[in-house]
């Protein structure tokens, strides 16, 4: 088994039908951030959202190509106007406003996760839950940085991090769960 197939949804050859096959799973994986977008719990001071989530186990079970074009997909459906972010406006200043920094995070966070998932990082659940949680920490980083910039640290902080930490590591936990579970349902692949 390669190191790419140790994602388990990941197209292992560049065929036609492995290309056909990767589009198809980035338009469906598209199709679940926009659901999970979309699914909103009512929070202070944004409503919270299953993305995190979603992006995190797209990419332990995509890998990093695949999980990036996905997520990439993604924020060119939102950047042309579709309605797939969690509020009800798109488009380019949607990108650039508050949750921009968080948006540009899944993208990263996709590809991060999805790298170690390669790696062997998504076969056991410690190796899992820290891959996870690397995930997370990129979000909330580049979301961070991106509140400081207008906000200013202080103020960044106690808007787009403090307040969403117990929900983060119910959904870190989740995430690995859900990845771990795929991982036993997934028919094995044959070597060579």
């Amino acid at each position: 088994m390669t190191d790419r197939q140790n994602a388990i949804l990941v197209p292992a050859a560049k065929s036609a039908g492995a290309l056909r096959r990767g589009a198809a799973l980035a338009v469906l994986g598209a199709l679940i951030l926009v659901v999970s977008a979309k699914v909103q719990v009512p929070f202070y001071p944004v409503p919270m959202t299953l993305q995190t989530l979603a992006v995190l186990t797209l990419g332990a079970l995509f890998g990093a190509r695949l999980a990036a074009a996905t997520v990439a997909l993604y924020l060119g459906e939102g950047l042309i106007g579709l309605p797939v972010f969690a509020g009800a406006v798109a488009g380019p200043a949607y990108l650039v406003g508050p949750t921009g920094g968080y948006l540009v995070g899944f993208l990263l966070a996709a590809a991060l996760v999805g790298g170690l998932a390669e790696r062997g990082w998504t076969r056991g659940w410690l190796l899992t839950l820290a891959a996870m949680t690397l995930g997370h920490v990129v979000i909330f980083a580049a979301g961070f940085a991106w509140l400081a910039l207008a906000l200013g640290a202080a103020k960044a902080w106690t808007v787009g991090v403090a307040p969403f930490a117990a929900a983060t590591l119910a959904k870190t936990l989740l995430a690995a769960a859900l990845t771990l579970a795929a991982r036993g349902l997934a028919p094995r692949r044959s070597v060579g």
